[in-house]
Parts: structure tokens; C-alpha cells; sequence
């Protein structure tokens, strides 16, 4: 495969393994699972034990396996044809992904903080509406 193949062969697989990380380790469809495996990661006896729950809680952990699966089903290899080519772009590909993962954590952030200050500014207008409608009120005179 040519470099530049594998190059786009990295960024787009990068998509997907960023996907299923970010949904496992941050979305309420696994929010269950997860609370299950923070807390296995944190009582449970046994070193191996407690380090195998910690992967399902952390995106960056969590996506060196989704990466080593989608490299065993992709057969994809990065600047080498032998077994280098598979590690290399196997931290290549998780490297890529947590990049994407950056990037949607800070959007999401952005969006979620435009949402407080739009509904914090809707409230203000809401409150000073309501004080005008009083002052209305009181100067009214009585008929």
C-alpha cells in the first residue's frame, strides 16, 4: 500500500476507534457499565483486577484496544510490511484518535457553555420583563 493510502487509511480509521472510545468511556448509554467498572477500579482486590475495570473508564486506555481490534480485522500496517508496521501504526492510529477525542471534548464544552450563558441571559430578560411588568403594574392607575 502506498504512504499516502496509509495515511488516509489512519485518518479515517481514527474515526471509529474515536467513536466507540469516547462512547464507552463518556456517553449515558454505558453510564451503568462504567459506574460498575470506576467502582471495580477502585475497591477491587487485586492488581490486575482493578487495572482491567480502570480500561473501560478511560478513553485514552480504552483506545489502544479498540485500535489493536480494528488493526487485526483491517490488517492494517504503517511504513512497514512486517510486524513493525503493525505497532507503528497501531500508536499511530491511537494517537490520531485521542487527537479526535480532544477535539470533541473541547467542542462539547464550547457548545455546553454557550447553553449556560444563553440560559443564563434568557433568565436576566425573563427577571428584568417581569420587574417592567410590576413597575407597570404599580403605576397603573386605578380605574
Amino acid at each position: 500500500m502506498a504512504l499516502g493510502t496509509q495515511v488516509v487509511w489512519l485518518f479515517v480509521m481514527a474515526i471509529p476507534v474515536a467513536c466507540i472510545a469516547w462512547t464507552v468511556t463518556h456517553e449515558e448509554v454505558f453510564r451503568e457499565a462504567r459506574d460498575y467498572c470506576e467502582r471495580q477500579s477502585e475497591e477491587a482486590h487485586g492488581l490486575v483486577r482493578r487495572k482491567f475495570f480502570f480500561l473501560f473508564t478511560c478513553e485514552y486506555c480504552f483506545s489502544h484496544y479498540v485500535a489493536a481490534f480494528f488493526i487485526a480485522i483491517t490488517r492494517y500496517k504503517l511504513l512497514y510490511q512486517d510486524w513493525r508496521g503493525y505497532i507503528i501504526g497501531g500508536f499511530a492510529l491511537v494517537w490520531v484518535a485521542n487527537q479526535y477525542m480532544s477535539l470533541y471534548g473541547h467542542l462539547r464544552l464550547d457548545l455546553k457553555k454557550e447553553r449556560v450563558e444563553i440560559s443564563k441571559e434568557q433568565k436576566e430578560v425573563e427577571i428584568r420583563q417581569a420587574q417592567a411588568e410590576a413597575v407597570e403594574r404599580r403605576n397603573k392607575p386605578a380605574a
